[in-house]
């Protein structure tokens, strides 16, 4: 049992779990996924200011944050007691593409040139990781939504402005990967 929690789920069994989130959320209890919104609430909860936007009756989202730090507590285990004993299978020509950028074969799942502590205090992944931040944050602002929020609520409801910052979050990483990321790695 163990084995099967360790390795990678294959798409067809984590994105149905996934999707299917979204009506048991309705069903249940007349709720949408998202998890941008938490931040809000978790603002309205802490910060006793007269702000209008964080004026409102935030208890009624408690299952917005406990759902929140289930995917917490969630990753915690499935990161740290639940780590993969084999590396990531990868393609020769992916690995020769990661070598390309300074990354080298590991063992582990996230190579230690982009995620270390050593690394992060340099310059050009404090641009990565403070700069990213920024843009993820504005961009959550500015759509409206996250990720989560668009691409797996917003699109199950046919919201044709979650299919637009879908296809947009999209565009956007690909563009990133291919032509931000190697100027900045190397």
């Amino acid at each position: 049992m163990m084995d099967f929690l360790r390795q990678p789920w294959p798409w067809y069994v984590a994105g149905p779990i996934i999707g299917l989130t979204v009506p048991l959320l309705l069903l249940v209890g007349n709720r949408v996924l998202g998890i941008s919104s938490s931040l809000r609430h978790i603002c309205a909860m802490c910060i006793p200011a007269k702000v209008p936007f964080l004026k409102y009756n935030w208890k009624d989202y408690l299952w917005n944050i406990y759902f929140v730090i289930g995917l917490l507590v969630g990753g915690f285990i499935a990161g740290v007691l639940l780590q993969p004993v084999h590396a990531m299978p990868l393609s020769d020509a992916t690995w020769q593409n990661l070598q390309a950028l300074g990354i080298s074969k590991q063992g582990g799942i996230l190579p230690v040139e982009v995620y270390s502590w050593s690394h992060l205090f340099t310059w050009k992944h404090l641009i990565i990781t403070v700069g990213g931040g920024f843009l993820v944050g504005f961009g959550t602002r500015y759509s409206g939504g996250c990720t989560s929020g668009h691409g797996i609520a917003g699109i199950s409801m046919m919201q044709w402005p979650s299919l637009l910052a879908t296809v947009l979050f999209f565009a956007g990483g690909i563009v990133t990967a291919n032509f931000i990321l190697p100027l900045l790695l190397k």
